[in-house]
């Protein structure tokens, strides 16, 4: 057969992450790298019970086409807990579907689109099938830094993507100050703002910060998503956007699967429906606290001088910094070969990758074994050290 692909084709490259998985379904590898919720945390019975009783009440409609913008009374639940009219709220196949959605609609070749540095990798792989111009906005531990946010870097930007809670891969959190002045200075722009926020209910502490939709609801498009709360192989997520961009998305999505499956929205609103989410949430939270305090003492005892890492107060990573001369990539030919892995930081960056920078996921290693990978990979980090002095 006679194969000629597109030039979009021909640029797709496939995720670290994903290829690094094939590494890690062997049984005797630590894997510290895939960003996977724990299965302990999935409520079987629950969702069991609520296919039971759809099945019960309405098999018929739960089997049958739907909606492009998704089942209306879950629509209505999302828009309940966001104070927003459910006509601005879609629903998506997985909250990534949603990022490619926004890339449909926003994205021109060469359009700028600004992101945090690093960000996630999954956004930039689906922005960047539409041949955007990344522009990286500087960040520190606490996100991007609004004041970077001048008429002139931000000139002709589409739109800023800012993950505010627990980010993926830095387990950073923007605080109240930042999030006020980050939106202040966008809305003064009128540069919109995409707020991803699949980990914003996983705080240990249990408290949360108020999101930037509720700060700008007109300037903000924000996504959702049920994967790190419920199941993420229900693949549902959301968008929550003014009506006129609700539309253009919708319009997308009906050329790209009609919509999302009735069936997986039914169960999910016949779950949250009965308030299962406020029992839930808070032993996602306590089981992930306790394995982050158990990748913390681990790093503290494991890791050699020279060598950094963030305290998340929510979420499912840690962000470790290597000294500068030391490259993460080839490093992770070591730890695998003594069966641990993580993931390089460089895939996160647009523009410029740090590659002295490493991601760690912790919630789905029993404690001993975080214990047992961690003093493994800081056994070989440090035999690096020594071979780069």
């Amino acid at each position: 057969m006679n194969v000629q692909f597109s030039q979009r084709a021909l640029a797709l490259k496939s995720s670290a992450i994903r290829e690094l998985l094939k590494i890690t379904e062997r049984p005797e590898v630590i894997s510290f790298a895939g960003g996977l919720p724990s299965p302990a945390t999935f409520p079987i019975e629950a969702l069991k019970a609520a296919t039971d009783r759809l099945f019960a009440d309405k098999p018929h409609a739960a089997l049958q086409y739907g909606p492009t913008e998704g089942f209306m009374p879950l629509r209505e639940w999302v828009a309940a807990q966001h104070g927003v009219n459910p006509l601005r709220v879609m629903l998506t196949t997985g909250s990534q579907q949603a990022l490619d959605l926004i890339g449909k609609v926003f994205i021109d070749p060469d359009s700028p689109v600004l992101v945090e540095t690093p960000t996630y990798l999954g956004a930039l792989q689906a922005f960047s099938l539409y041949g955007p111009r990344f522009v990286s906005i500087p960040s520190d531990e606490g996100g991007a830094l609004p004041e970077a946010l001048t008429p002139e870097f931000t000139k002709g930007a589409r739109f800023a993507y800012i993950l505010p809670n627990f980010q993926n891969p830095t387990g950073r959190t923007m605080d109240l100050a930042r999030r006020q002045a980050l939106i202040a200075q966008a809305t003064k722009l009128g540069l919109p703002i995409v707020e991803d926020n699949p980990y914003g209910d996983l705080s240990y502490s249990g408290e949360t910060q108020p999101t930037l939709l509720s700060m700008a609801p007109d300037s903000v498009i924000y996504l959702g998503s049920f994967s790190k709360i419920l199941a993420p192989g229900l693949r549902l997520g959301y968008v929550i956007a003014p009506e006129t961009v609700i539309f253009k998305l919708a319009q997308a999505k009906q050329a790209a699967d009609l919509h999302t499956p009735s069936f997986t929205q039914r169960v999910v609103f016949e779950a949250v429906s009965t308030g299962l989410l406020d029992t839930h949430i808070p032993k996602i939270r306590s089981l992930y606290a306790a394995q982050c305090a158990a990748m913390m003492s681990a790093l503290d005892k494991s890791m050699p001088a020279g060598v950094s890492w963030n305290r998340p107060t929510g979420g499912m990573f840690t962000w470790v910094t290597l000294p500068t001369y030391l490259d993460a990539t080839p490093l992770l030919q070591h730890a695998v070969a003594e069966n641990v892995a993580y993931v390089p930081g460089a895939p996160f960056y647009a523009n410029l990758p740090e590659t002295h920078t490493l991601r760690l996921s912790f919630v789905t290693v029993p404690e001993a074994r975080i214990h047992e990978g961690i003093a493994i990979l800081g056994s070989v980090i440090g035999e690096q050290l020594r071979a780069a002095a």
